[in-house]
């Protein structure tokens, strides 16, 4: 039986709900999708057209939500990565949408979190990133996954972001 101090901690995040960075991409791209997705999948590589794929990973799974209400979550979650919390997200020439995260860790320093997806329209690509002990979800999670969607969909990193990359390989724990 939920009361009102379980409700508010679920609402920033916190409480009896625990998810995995596997379950975070899928409702990321859930969301990317206006309201569907698959279930996910583990391939090691695809060969010709993608008819080797097992029918039930093809079947496309929708959920209650209207699709009119996806617009405005997307909306924000660009927000995020333009103006808000995670310009360390920012691909050049690519429209990323995603949102940060702080997990708290009683046992030492935050978890930083990120999911995101892009591009915007047409997206080809969600993510969740999770590095333990490194603090808030703009400081590592958001490049880490920035520069993951940068090679998935250009097939390179820029040149001027490679520093970001050696900073990255730097990192301490």
């Amino acid at each position: 039986s939920w009361h009102s101090p379980t409700i508010i901690s679920l609402g920033i995040g916190q409480g009896e709900i625990l998810a995995t960075p596997l379950q975070i991409a899928n409702e990321f791209a859930c969301i990317a999708n206006r309201g569907f997705y698959f279930i996910p999948h583990i391939a090691k590589k695809f060969e010709g057209t993608g008819d080797t794929i097992l029918a039930k990973y093809r079947v496309k799974h929708y959920t209650a939500v209207d699709r009119q209400w996806f617009e405005q979550i997307v909306d924000g979650m660009e927000g995020v990565v333009v103006r808000g919390t995670a310009p360390n997200a920012r691909i050049p020439g690519i429209v990323v949408c995603g949102k940060t995260g702080t997990a708290q860790n009683p046992h030492g320093k935050d978890h930083s979190l990120f999911g995101a997806f892009a591009p915007k329209e047409n997206p080809k690509i969600a993510i969740a990133v999770v590095v333990e002990n490194s603090g808030f979800g703009n400081e590592w999670a958001a490049p880490i996954a920035s520069l993951m969607m940068e090679k998935f969909l250009n097939d390179t990193i820029a040149t001027d972001r490679l520093p970001l990359v050696k900073k990255m390989k730097r990192r301490t724990y």
